[in-house]
């Protein structure tokens, strides 16, 4: 090579020397990969630089083969256009030519031409013109012009015949025969656009009219067929949320817009009557007469101003130049019974499909806010100026009636999906709270240790370790400064729901069902009023929106109690299947009846929107009228129907919880007056024994028949015997573990009835053991007699169940208990039963008054046995609680006993009895401060009469709410 360079010439020294640098640089690297890869790795180096190498070629094919296309394609378009502008310079050339010779000749010999050729230049523009036409014709259907489409096509028709070109062969062509059909279907494709103009509707029916040389009744058929049409394929397109809003909504327009657009069309004023100039009628007729060439204003032909300009023109003949499609027969105007018996029958027609369409777009629509969202945008859509502007006085002409689609139509339709939904959404809830309270039961029937169950359950069984323990949420945090008049009404402490007894348990079922029903309620709202009175609409609204609101409260009402009694079967359902199963008290059967009772006491407390679903208000519901009794006689206030159902609901629920009750307190003195009944029927000295108590010695005097006194001592009890006091206490502690301050007034009267007439049966079959005298039997002694007397007397005082509007002295005794006590007394000493009556009674007092807040869930807290022989500020040797002397701070306590202002003689006739009790029990002066000063005021304190109750403090209030 260095001889070859050397040889070369040198001018082209410079690239060759560069070229050849270039050839070794590429060969070193050539060595330096041979050197440093393997053979292998070298393959694969070349492998890589092959498909490099490919890619890179076919991707220069398809750049070149894409320019290419490009390059031809400008190609031919610059020979187009040399073509072009050769032809246009020829042209101009020729003109040039022409001028230039015309200017030479004479110029009236020039112009004249014999009737021959002036013959064949017509028959020439013509065939001109029969070639312009088509494209004319294309032209004015691109542009939505069907009118002047259907007039060229006329026109061109017209041609064929003077020309004589209308020959079977030529009315055989395929393009011929379909082009007006083409056109037809454009224009009937116009008819059911609803967005479309009066005119180009009229146009469009013009043009139908003409292809098709028909009427404009036939005309009408069409526009209200092509309008149904319109309808099934709104109603068919697919549907999607808020789709289904829009499809309504373009129903309802399309129905309007043809209303409105018959009446501009078809419609015309009776004779004698002047237009009304904001109702345009009749355009069709007066359309069809400009386009035929009646009415003046439309001579002149149907060739566009393009083709006058053309050179040509000049030589067509008159008949073309001035041709006018026509009618074969007179276009009548339509009459009014027959516009109106058609449009009826075209409404009819259209609402089966409408209501069927709608039903089933409906489906879709899952919420109520959902078809309160499609009324809403009905309501604007035909509320709007456009769609209301004249559309009564239209309806009066075209169908001699008002219209309204929405009554007509959609508001049976929306009322029935409405009623589906409410009965879908509450069936749900009804399903779901069945589901929740077989499993609440299932979990309270659970038998287990303490520690097994779950901290819930333990509270359920035992309401009283709910009621005194803490807990986090007793008061709420703002208690110190929020009055409960300021705080909302679901806002609950727990301190509350202790007072009342509601458990977590029954807490959490109502919490769950009132989320459930307000969430329903909300649903339902949104398609009522706002403010619950119903507005009243602007003067330009189409319908009443929330006129079908009294039916939509009502729906809802009846749906939500449907719901309550559907619980409430189910309740009942678990109540008869456990009451052939309930036993002794500790049951777990009796903790789901006991749930059961106290969730049907809490159900219209502690779910607020079962209330206001059954008034159908979203506010706070009215307060119910005060009862009759504080009224007074002839001043019975009216109730609405609404309360009325209310209260029919809280009844319901009210008797099932009774029956729940008293189911339970069945049970519960069953058992307990079992083992009292055993135990009295004992017939042994140590059953005896081992029941009896303790007994006061009491020193008594007596005069002799000399006239002197002698000091005796009789025994009497003091105290009942320890199976009774066992029964009293175990109803106590039944009670207290149920929550007893929470037990309706009937259940507890029911309780100590049904518990008093199983002691008074015990009784009767003691006094059947000993009236048989068999000879292993225990006798019957006096001192046994007197106590169980003693027994019978105070059980009867505190198991008596005393009404609200019945007087303790007023009660009157069972005849059973008179038999009994006859009997007990004839085992006594008449002479000593007279000198044991008035202590025994004393002690009975006295046993009753110390008993009472021991035993006051039984004896209540409005008729406490009180003394009527002793002032109320009289203090007895044996009082329980000491009382306060001193001013204190808060107010009383309430005390179950009631006091009374006696008179100033009744006070001093118990001042002996003072004296002997105040060295025993009354403190010093110097002990006032000393605890128990609050107890020892009720008494001493005789002025301070009517103290306020503690719990009626404000602040105090506020924090047990």
């Amino acid at each position: 090579m260095p001889e070859m360079a050397a040889a070369a010439p040198p001018v082209r020294a410079g690239p060759d020397v560069g070229v050849v640098a270039a050839m070794a640089a590429r060969g070193a690297e050539a060595e330096a990969l041979f050197e440093a890869h393997t053979a292998a790795e070298l393959r694969a180096v070349e492998r890589r630089l092959r498909a490099s190498i490919e890619q890179k070629r076919e991707e220069l094919r398809q750049m070149v083969g894409e320019r290419y296309r490009d390059l031809i394609e400008a190609a031919d378009t610059i020979a187009e256009m040399r073509r072009s502008a050769e032809r246009l310079l020829g042209a101009v050339r020729g003109l040039q030519r022409g001028g230039g010779g015309g200017t030479a000749r004479p110029g009236p010999a020039g112009t004249v031409r014999p009737p021959a050729q002036q013959s064949f230049y017509g028959a020439a523009a013509q065939l001109k013109l029969l070639l312009e036409v088509p494209e004319q014709v294309w032209g004015a259907v691109e542009g939505g012009r069907y009118l002047p489409a259907a007039r060229l096509h006329l026109l061109g028709a017209h041609l064929r015949r003077q020309l004589q070109l209308d020959t079977p062969r030529a009315r055989s062509s395929p393009i011929l025969a379909r082009f007006p059909i083409l056109l037809r279907q454009e224009s009937k494709a116009l008819l059911r656009c609803r967005t479309g103009s009066d005119q180009a509707v009229a146009e469009a029916l013009c043009a139908i009219m003409l292809l098709e040389d028909s009427s404009p009744r036939q005309a009408l058929a069409d526009f209200l067929l092509a309008r149904k049409m319109a309808i099934q394929q709104l109603l068919n397109q697919p549907h999607h949320g808020a789709g289904i809003k829009a499809q309504v909504c373009s129903l309802m327009e399309l129905l309007t817009t043809t209303l409105y657009q018959a009446h501009a069309l078809f419609y015309t004023v009776p004779e004698g009557m002047a237009p009304d100039p904001a109702l345009p009628c009749g355009l069709l007729f007066s359309t069809l007469e400009s386009t035929t060439g009646q009415n003046p204003a439309g001579r002149g032909g149907v060739l566009e101003e393009d083709l006058k300009l053309s050179s040509w023109f000049k030589y067509l003949p008159e008949s073309v130049v001035e041709f006018q499609p026509a009618l074969r027969t007179l276009a009548h105007p339509i009459s009014q019974e027959y516009l109106r018996e058609t449009l009826q029958q075209w409404i009819n027609m259209c609402s089966d499909d409408i209501r069927s369409g709608v039903r089933t777009l409906l489906v879709f629509v899952k919420s109520m806010k959902g078809l309160a969202g499609i009324r809403d945008a009905v309501w604007e859509l035909l509320s709007s100026e456009s769609s209301s502007r004249n559309w009564e006085a239209v309806c009066r002409r075209l169908l001699d009636r008002p219209v309204s689609f929405w009554e007509e139509l959609l508001q049976q339709l929306f009322l029935d999906r409405l009623q589906t939904l409410t009965k879908e959404g509450f069936d749900s809830i009804s399903s779901s709270s069945k589901q929740l309270l077989a499993v609440a039961l299932q979990e309270l029937e659970v038998k287990g240790s303490s520690g097994a169950l779950s901290k819930q359950i333990q509270l359920e069984h035992n309401v009283a370790l709910f009621l005194w323990s803490e807990s986090p949420g007793d008061l709420p945090g703002d208690a110190a400064w929020v009055s409960v008049g300021q705080r909302g009404p679901f806002a609950r402490s727990g301190l509350a729901m202790k007072a009342q007894a509601l458990t977590p348990c029954v807490q959490s079922f109502c919490s769950t069902l009132d989320s459930r029903l307000k969430a329903r309620l909300e649903d339902v709202l949104s398609y009522l009023p706002k403010d619950g009175s119903v507005p009243k609409e602007p003067p330009r609204s189409a319908f009443d929106r929330f006129s079908d609101a009294g039916t939509v409260q009502g729906l809802l009402r009846e749906r939500c109690v449907s719901c309550t009694q559907h619980l409430l079967g189910c309740v009942q359902e678990q109540l008869l299947s456990a009451q052939s199963q309930l036993q002794a008290p500790g049951d777990a059967k009796l903790n789901a009846v006991l749930f059961m009772a106290r969730l049907c006491q809490a159900l219209p407390e502690l779910c607020p929107h079962l209330q206001r679903c059954v008034l159908g208000q979203a506010e706070s519901a009215p307060k119910e009228p005060r009862s009759a009794k504080k009224l007074g006689k002839g001043k019975a206030q009216e109730v609405s129907p609404e309360l009325a159902k209310w209260q029919e609901v809280k009844a319901e629920l009210l008797q099932q919880s009774l029956l729940a009750y008293q189911l339970w307190s069945s049970a519960v003195t069953k058992g307990l007056v079992e083992s009292f009944t055993h135990t009295l029927l004992l017939d042994t000295a140590g059953s005896v024994l081992a029941t009896a108590t303790n007994w006061d010695e009491i020193e008594i005097q007596e005069e002799t028949e000399s006239g002197s006194s002698v000091t005796s001592k009789i025994r009497l009890p003091v105290q009942p015997s320890w199976h009774v006091q066992c029964l009293l206490f175990s109803l106590c502690q039944e009670l207290n573990r149920v929550g007893g301050h929470t037990l309706p007034k009937v259940t507890l009267q029911e309780l100590l009835r049904s518990c008093m007439a199983e002691v008074l049966a015990a009784y009767e079959k003691l006094v059947e053991q000993k009236q048989e005298k068999r000879p292993d039997s225990f006798p019957l002694t006096q001192s046994r007699a007197l106590q169980l007397l003693y027994d019978l007397r105070y059980l009867s005082i505190i198991l008596t169940a005393k009404s609200e509007d019945t007087k303790p002295s007023r009660i009157k005794q069972d005849s059973g208990i008179d038999k009994v006590i006859d009997f007990l007394e004839g085992h006594i000493d008449p002479f000593d039963l007279d000198v044991f009556t008035p202590h025994l009674n004393s002690n009975l007092n006295r046993l009753v008054q110390r008993t009472s807040v021991l035993f006051g869930l039984l004896t209540g807290t409005e008729h406490q046995y009180t003394s009527r022989g002793s002032a109320p500020n009289s203090q007895e040797l044996h009082n329980i609680l000491p009382l306060a002397s001193s001013q204190i701070r808060f107010g009383l306590l309430p005390l179950s006993m009631s006091s009374s202002r006696k008179s100033k003689a009744t006070a001093t006739s118990t001042e002996r009895v003072q004296g002997q009790a105040a060295a025993a029990v009354l403190p010093r002066e110097d002990e006032v401060a000393r605890p128990g000063s609050l107890f020892r005021q009720l008494i001493t304190d005789d002025e301070d009469a009517a103290a306020p109750s503690l719990f009626k403090l404000g602040w105090l209030s506020g924090m047990t709410k």
